[in-house]
């Protein structure tokens, strides 16, 4: 996993560096305005043509005048502009910018609008823009005759950020008025919140992590959330031996329930099924259609009783409705003591009085996409979309439950027993191709399937996710964005998780 830091906690980890490990600010400044103007002499490559580099006043500022120099010592044609009052640039920043004159370097204000109108074609006509207006520190919105520079830069051939890209709120990933919309983003130390979840991730495009001299160590330690990649999930696969059958690989049982919504607990009993559990039962009211290889006994209205029995696994909520017995049978697996998975309308039947939930005898994963998470929270899906590792967080400590807030970069988030601080896991995989109905169902069966092999709650969620994400990408590739339907997923799931490696 790799660490994901806030803005303040960057702040600090620079000061730390400088102060305790003993590498001065400049320093880090060098280093990181090379690695930016070496991202910026790929993006130019062998079709060539101008660099602009827009700088602000602050040490982002600073960062871009080390990449106007290198790239003019590397003979690339660059121009370099000032987005702000001289004499606010200060500091290390100040220091680089003589740098850069004394070099031969030139720097253009742009502080007027009728500067910028001046040189609008030396940004806008550029191969490649620079964008180095502002870091992780900017708390206020881009408005006025900077947002017009950001317009500029916006219309560049490429754009190349500095750190986050300008405008966007690097501990949410909101937009602060306007914003830079990068093709790559350069991070100076570890990865932000912006850069790896939703809906900062959209604006920074590829994102490239330049080491400036921080230790690792205080890195990990400063950490306010983990990005999951594949190699973590290939730690946490169940194991495959030679003696394994079906009743080592965990018996899932499917809890549907509304005869008018029979398609999301068979979409979920096939996804559990494709994950790899031994068994899989998809019960619900009346006569219950599912394929051979899925069980589907009746049930008589009542409650779930022996179907219970022998179970290793329960997804409730996919097609469960919303009656009187529906909430009766969510309380039931609760106080089962079984692994449970929590979706859908089971998750709404909860919204109103979570005690069942928090008191849940058994571990429990829910899965809200963000307006059923603001059911759960008692606010508004905007208020969650605008902070998605706030609110995950804050649904950890209001369900005790692992959380899996959905949504284009979905997050895991959990509490070890007994423990105050919240984890919190981005999991990078997923397309726009998975915004269809009944993907949800799909990945509530894949997290069920996990945790009836024994995983963990919050690795089989992460497993799940992954390889859901996955499959989401690859069919996207054979069938376009709209062209996925939710059935296509459980097999592709199946074909991620094969050619996921296994470590020894």
């Amino acid at each position: 996993m790799r660490p994901v830091v806030t803005s303040a906690a960057m702040r600090a980890l620079d000061r730390a560096t400088s102060a305790e490990v003993g590498l001065p600010g400049l320093v880090m400044m060098e280093t990181a305005g090379r690695a930016v103007a070496a991202a910026a002499q790929a993006l130019v490559g062998a079709r060539g043509g101008r660099v602009a580099v827009v700088c602000g006043p602050g040490n982002n500022g600073g960062d871009g005048y080390v990449v106007a120099r290198v790239l003019r010592a590397h003979g690339v044609d660059v121009a370099c502009y000032l987005a702000g009052d001289r004499t606010a640039v200060s500091g290390d920043a100040a220091t680089q910018l003589a740098v850069l004159e004394r070099s031969g370097g030139a720097v253009v204000s742009i502080a007027t609008p009728d500067a910028l109108a001046a040189i609008a074609d030396g940004i806008t006509g550029a191969a490649v823009a620079v964008d180095a207006l502002f870091g992780v520190g900017l708390a206020r919105d881009i408005t006025g005759h900077t947002a017009a520079v950001v317009a500029q830069l916006n219309r560049a051939a490429a754009r190349l950020a500095v750190d986050v890209p300008s405008g966007l709120d690097a501990d949410t990933g909101r937009t602060l008025g306007a914003c830079v919309l990068a093709d790559v983003t350069v991070s100076t130390g570890p990865l932000k919140i912006a850069h790896v979840s939703a809906p900062g991730f959209a604006a920074c495009g590829r994102v490239e992590v330049c080491e400036i001299g921080v230790p690792a160590a205080r890195i990990e330690a400063a950490a306010t959330a983990w990005l999951v990649e594949e190699l973590d999930v290939a730690r946490w696969l169940p194991r495959v031996t030679p003696l394994d059958h079906k009743g080592t690989r965990g018996h899932v049982l499917v809890v549907g329930g509304a005869p008018e919504m029979r398609g999301a607990g068979r979409l979920a009993a096939a996804a559990a099924l494709r994950a790899g559990a031994g068994l899989v039962t998809l019960a619900g009211d009346g006569e219950v259609a599912a394929p051979d290889s899925i069980m589907t006994p009746g049930l008589a209205g009542g409650a779930l009783g022996d179907r219970l029995r022998g179970k290793q696994a329960i997804v409730i909520g996919p097609g469960l409705g919303q009656s009187a017995t529906a909430r009766a049978r969510v309380d039931e697996v609760l106080a089962s003591g079984i692994a449970a998975v929590v979706d859908a309308d089971a998750l709404n039947l909860l919204a109103a009085d979570l005690a069942a939930l928090v008191g849940a005898r058994g571990p429990v994963v829910i899965t809200p996409h963000p307006g059923e998470a603001a059911r759960l929270l008692g606010s508004t899906t905007t208020e969650v979309e605008a902070d998605r590792v706030t609110a995950a967080r804050a649904l950890v400590a209001r369900t005790r439950a692992t959380v899996v807030l959905k949504g284009a970069r979905t997050l895991v988030a959990f509490a070890a027993p007994g423990a105050a601080p919240v984890t919190c896991w981005i999991i990078a995989a997923g397309s726009p191709a998975l915004g269809t109905g009944g993907s949800g169902d799909v990945l509530a069966g894949t997290i069920g399937a996990l945790l009836a092999q024994g995983v963990a709650p919050a690795e089989a969620a992460a497993i799940a996710v992954f390889a859901h994400g996955r499959a989401g990408e690859q069919l996207a590739q054979l069938h376009g964005v709209r062209g996925l339907v939710s059935s296509d997923l459980p097999l592709a799931i199946a074909s991620v998780i094969a050619k996921i490696p296994r470590l020894p």
